[in-house]
């Protein structure tokens, strides 16, 4: 798995592809945080908190980890060199981690250099106001949590898909459902009563509670399921694939 892993890190970052990825996410942030005149700017917002970060980030994300991820399978599918890792001594669950945490791992780095927000929140801040910085940290534990749900449905999208395009468009619309869809028809409400704990299976609804600074295990546990549940069907894949 730790070689998988490493695989994965060096594909990345062996090309100066994916310093511009990570760049473009940093840029993008930063502009709609704190240049342009929007809903996310933290100037407009007026409350020394990053809410408005983390509800851009979600989106972010959405595009940002399918992205990085769409080729973890697909290409080795379509280049054939998935035959290859198939002879290796390695499980296929030791395949499925690897690429999984590697996946991870990129978009945690990606995100790390945006904990210098809460610095510069802390300077915009009164003198008298007193930051929360453990909220500040739970918000960000529950973003990663995201990721690993966003990158766990990806590498499901990639192994299904020979075509990294076609994998690409796949988590995108996957990953919006897991995150908005129910939410959504638990406020419409089209199924009467039925919808009201609609909202409870929908990935929203955990990551607005953990960017509150709630911190509730049963957030914690129902997005590491939704990472169990879409890794275990990518391994189901693979498997197919060998037979």
């Amino acid at each position: 798995m730790k070689s998988i892993l490493v695989k994965e890190l060096n594909s990345f970052f062996a090309h100066p592809l994916g310093y511009v990825v990570i760049g473009i996410f940093l840029l993008f942030s930063s502009l709609f945080l704190w240049v342009f005149n929007n809903d996310y700017n933290l100037f407009n917002y007026g409350f020394a908190h990053l809410a408005p970060f983390y509800e851009l980030l979600s989106w972010m994300l959405l595009f940002l980890v399918p992205a990085l991820s769409m080729k973890s399978f697909s290409d080795e599918i379509k280049q054939g060199t998935i035959e290859i890792l198939f002879t290796k001594p390695i499980s296929l669950w030791q395949l499925t981690l690897g690429k999984f945490f590697g996946n991870w791992l990129v978009i945690a780095i990606a995100i790390l250099p945006t904990l210098l927000y809460i610095l510069t929140i802390s300077s915009l801040a009164l003198e008298d106001a007193k930051l929360e910085y453990a909220s500040f940290f739970v918000s960000y534990f529950g973003s990663l949590l995201l990721a690993g749900c966003f990158v766990a449905i990806s590498l499901f999208c990639s192994a299904i898909a020979k075509n990294q395009l076609i994998s690409f468009l796949f988590s995108v619309v996957l990953c919006f459902l897991s995150f908005f869809a129910l939410e959504g028809i638990s406020q419409v409400g089209i199924f009467g009563d039925a919808s009201m704990g609609l909202d409870y299976l929908s990935l929203s609804f955990h990551f607005k509670s953990m960017t509150r600074g709630v911190i509730d295990s049963r957030n914690i546990v129902f997005m590491l399921s939704v990472m169990l549940v879409f890794l275990f069907l990518t391994q189901f894949q693979l498997k197919k694939l060998i037979d």
